[in-house]
């Protein structure tokens, strides 16, 4: 006998939505584990740039390198792999052993992050598919997600390898490119979450259409400052010039296009670069607040307004990160931290554009 109210059918498929939302939750939350994964990933990459550690380590091994040295000789001959790179030669010179063992604990630990991050996307992904539990929809995009995270292996061994013949830092084209996958990746798994975690959340009016797209040119922003920070990064920019708001005293430093062609000034010119992350992160600054303030004559949803406000707090707080970073001469500490900072701060834009959908007309 039926349920009062209720027939079988409106019972059958109730239980099937409530499963549904079940399945969803739980595919949210593990790429939300993964997202976290690759944000802690790219925070301990920051570490090792930051300590010189990154070139410690001077073989590939995928599998056998999963272990760390387990015998005096074992170290003794990584050691000596190391000092025939430039970087030891020019700048390590006379490093001990127990020195070296510094930086190669934090290049192996970025390294043996990266295995984990694959086991920690692929074996639920593999279950999930196996139970029946993926959506369709999500099929083509796990895939693209597997895809991009071998070719970020690829790509860290092709950027170390940039530091083993001439060079005593890896190359910063290299880096850039090793970090924007990073943030592509980190980024591509949030707002996949997102949207599993909130298939149809509350749309805004449709006055807030305009703010959306403008939301998404300011998306367009953060990516080249992000691009720019790795610049810096790369070139080791943020430890010169230590002041804020001027450069050795001027607005724009006297170095600025001293390099023949002008062009490699952006990318090669420690000066230019540092120069030109200070104006980006100040337009970016600028212009997070000003779109803060046009939304607070929108009638927006609930959802989509907290995320404007963690918006524009976390534009603020990111920006005093990099100036403290900046004139403390970059430790290590808060180099991570403003490293950590642009990744909430970009994924508080994409969660706001997420949520600012407006209605259909």
């Amino acid at each position: 006998m039926a349920i009062a109210g209720r027939s079988p059918s409106n019972l059958v498929a109730g239980t099937a939505t409530r499963e549904e939302a079940g399945h969803a939750g739980a595919l949210s939350l593990w790429l939300f584990v993964c997202a976290g994964s690759v944000f802690a990933m790219a925070v301990i990459g920051a570490i090792t740039r930051l300590t010189g550690s990154g070139l410690s380590i001077m073989e590939w091994a995928p599998i056998t390198g999963t272990l760390p040295p387990l015998s005096q000789a074992e170290w003794e001959r990584i050691f000596n792999l190391y000092r025939e790179i430039p970087q030891y030669q020019l700048v390590n010179q006379g490093m001990t052993l127990a020195e070296f063992k510094t930086i190669f604990w934090w290049e192996w630990v970025h390294r043996l992050w990266g295995r984990l991050i694959g086991v920690i996307f692929l074996v639920p992904f593999v279950w999930f598919w196996m139970r029946g539990r993926l959506p369709k929809w999500l099929k083509p995009h796990g895939m693209a997600l597997l895809a991009l995270g071998g070719l970020q292996g690829v790509m860290g061994w092709y950027m170390v390898t940039s530091g083993f013949a001439e060079r005593t830092e890896v190359s910063q084209y290299r880096l850039v490119l090793h970090l924007g996958l990073a943030v592509l990746i980190y980024g591509y798994m949030l707002w996949l979450a997102i949207r599993l975690i909130q298939p149809q959340p509350q749309r805004s009016s449709m006055e807030a259409a305009p703010l959306r797209n403008a939301l998404i040119g300011l998306l367009i922003l953060i990516s080249i400052t992000l691009v720019s920070g790795g610049f810096v990064a790369g070139l080791r920019a943020g430890f010169s010039y230590n002041t804020f708001p001027l450069m050795d005293g001027r607005l724009v430093p006297a170095g600025y296009g001293v390099l023949q062609p002008w062009i490699a000034n952006l990318f090669e010119n420690h000066t230019a670069v540092q120069f030109n992350h200070r104006v980006l992160a100040s337009l970016t600054l600028l212009a997070t607040l000003g779109l803060w303030f046009w939304s607070l004559r929108l009638e927006l949803a609930e959802g989509a307004r907290r995320a404007m406000n963690g918006l524009a707090l976390m534009a603020l707080l990111q920006f005093g990160l990099g100036v403290a970073t900046l004139l403390l001469a970059v430790p290590v500490s808060l180099g991570a931290l403003h490293q950590a900072g642009a990744l909430v701060f970009l994924g508080s834009l994409l969660a706001t554009l997420y949520f600012l959908r407006p209605e259909e007309s």
